[in-house]
């Protein structure tokens, strides 16, 4: 049994990162198939065809990419299984919960997948798959976080609650990001239903919520900054910011040059940053390094 708070093997940590770059990785491969129209090259779910699992004779754009996306459910199970096994031997309950969670999103996002491909790619559907995605890839950040030791107690007040407001923030511009897709030309192939909103209308309201967003991420700094917040935390904010204002170049420039696939595709990776960063900024501000361990390190 590990002392609380120690590892025990050298894999903790290599596998907690493989963890969270897997599940990046699975977000941009899904984009792709979303943004080749490849959603229906597989037509059937959980079978590739009628009759079998995988495409028969020579494979077609569609269902190369589509066959592909699927085929990484296989390396990131593997991922998970070996995360789960060496997370438990650690002794610690923090990271074996935190590997259950980030290990049970795989099957469940198999299912989610498969229900788009039934719906014909509904986009409330395809919406909540790629929701799914950056909410896993923010349960990876916080293992990754938990491996040198139990994170420190929660701490209270206006900064963390301003933390917690610009959390909120990137989630619903996450969310809106998703219905904008949705509404346009990018939602699944080209036979695909929309979601009937107006492209032009939800796309106001994502930028006006980026423009929140990035507001509350400067004060959260400035916070810091006045009171004397931790360096880890201060970095933490600062780097958000950066994915931030990058993010929302792309998200211009893909505006004004008629969403060109490649700046979609960077788009919806900045996506999975900004889950990452977010996460990352809310844990170093709420729970600072330095402060008392939790005490659940077993």
């Amino acid at each position: 049994m590990s002392e609380p708070g120690r590892t025990g093997s050298r894999w903790v940590l290599p596998l907690a990162w493989a963890t969270l770059v897997a599940n990046v990785v699975l977000v941009v491969t899904g984009g792709a198939v979303r943004l080749t129209g490849s959603g229906l090259g597989c037509p059937t779910w959980p079978r590739c065809t009628d009759r079998s699992f995988r495409p028969h004779g020579a494979l077609s754009l569609h269902q190369a990419i589509e066959f592909g996306n699927r085929t990484l459910t296989f390396v990131l199970t593997a991922i998970a299984i070996a995360t789960f096994v060496v997370m438990w031997r650690t002794g610690r309950r923090d990271l074996r919960v935190m590997a259950l969670i980030a290990g049970l999103g795989i099957p469940a996002q198999a299912v989610i997948g498969g229900i788009t491909v039934l719906t014909d790619l509904n986009p409330w559907v395809v919406s909540f798959h790629l929701l799914c995605s950056l909410a896993i890839i923010g349960v990876a950040v916080r293992l990754v976080l938990s491996v040198p030791a139990p994170l420190p107690v929660a701490h209270r007040g206006p900064v963390v609650g301003l933390a917690w407001a610009t959390f909120a923030a990137a989630w619903a511009v996450i969310y809106v990001g998703t219905v904008v897709t949705g509404s346009g030309p990018h939602a699944g192939d080209a036979h695909s239903a929309r979601n009937g909103l107006s492209p032009l209308q939800m796309s106001q309201l994502h930028a006006d919520l980026v423009f929140l967003f990035v507001g509350l991420t400067l004060g959260l700094l400035f916070a810091l900054l006045a009171t004397g917040g931790s360096r880890a935390a201060r970095t933490a904010v600062v780097v958000l910011l950066c994915v931030e204002l990058a993010q929302g170049t792309i998200g211009f420039v893909q505006y004004f040059t008629d969403l060109p696939v490649v700046l979609v595709g960077f788009h919806l990776l900045g996506a999975a940053l900004i889950s990452a960063s977010v996460t990352w900024a809310l844990l170093r501000v709420r729970r600072p390094v330095g402060a008392q361990p939790t005490g659940i390190a077993r």
